[in-house]
């Protein structure tokens, strides 16, 4: 009877576990949905997953502007409030890759990837080659 009750009991224990673990790694790639501010705390950014792809949206802007520098002049006078900054990407093992990000200071889209300093977000943007960019942290909010 103690046998059986200790295999049942180491049974129940493995089986908790491997949930657990499983749980785990599957939550690993949503753990950067959230909001963030941006690199100038003028605005906020909620990062959200549509289908396997994650993306980014202004949610909350200091100042109401509208999206002066775009090149397509027919989207110049929306707001950047609700808009997509970050685009696409990929989990993949640790780094969210294969993105665009949208810069409404200039008007351009750069290729992007994003990955996790303690809880905030470094936002890697390029041309090319990872190695011609710049980098920009996004501070955790929520």
């Amino acid at each position: 009877m103690k046998k059986a009750t200790f295999t049942l009991i180491l049974t129940l224990i493995s089986l908790f576990t491997l949930k657990v673990f499983a749980q785990t790694m599957q939550d690993l790639p949503d753990k950067i949905l959230g909001v963030y501010w941006s690199p100038k705390k003028d605005a906020k950014i909620e990062i959200y997953i549509n289908g396997n792809h994650y993306f980014g949206k202004t949610i909350w802007t200091a100042v109401s502007r509208k999206d002066t520098q775009n090149p397509d002049q027919r989207l110049r006078k929306r707001d950047l409030l609700g808009i997509n900054l970050l685009t696409d990407f990929s989990y993949d093992d640790g780094v969210y890759v294969d993105g665009q990000i949208y810069d409404p200071e200039n008007g351009k889209t750069y290729s992007c990837k994003i990955s996790f300093s303690g809880r905030n977000l470094k936002v890697r943007g390029y041309i090319g080659i990872s190695l011609l960019g710049r980098t920009e942290t996004f501070e955790r909010v929520l």
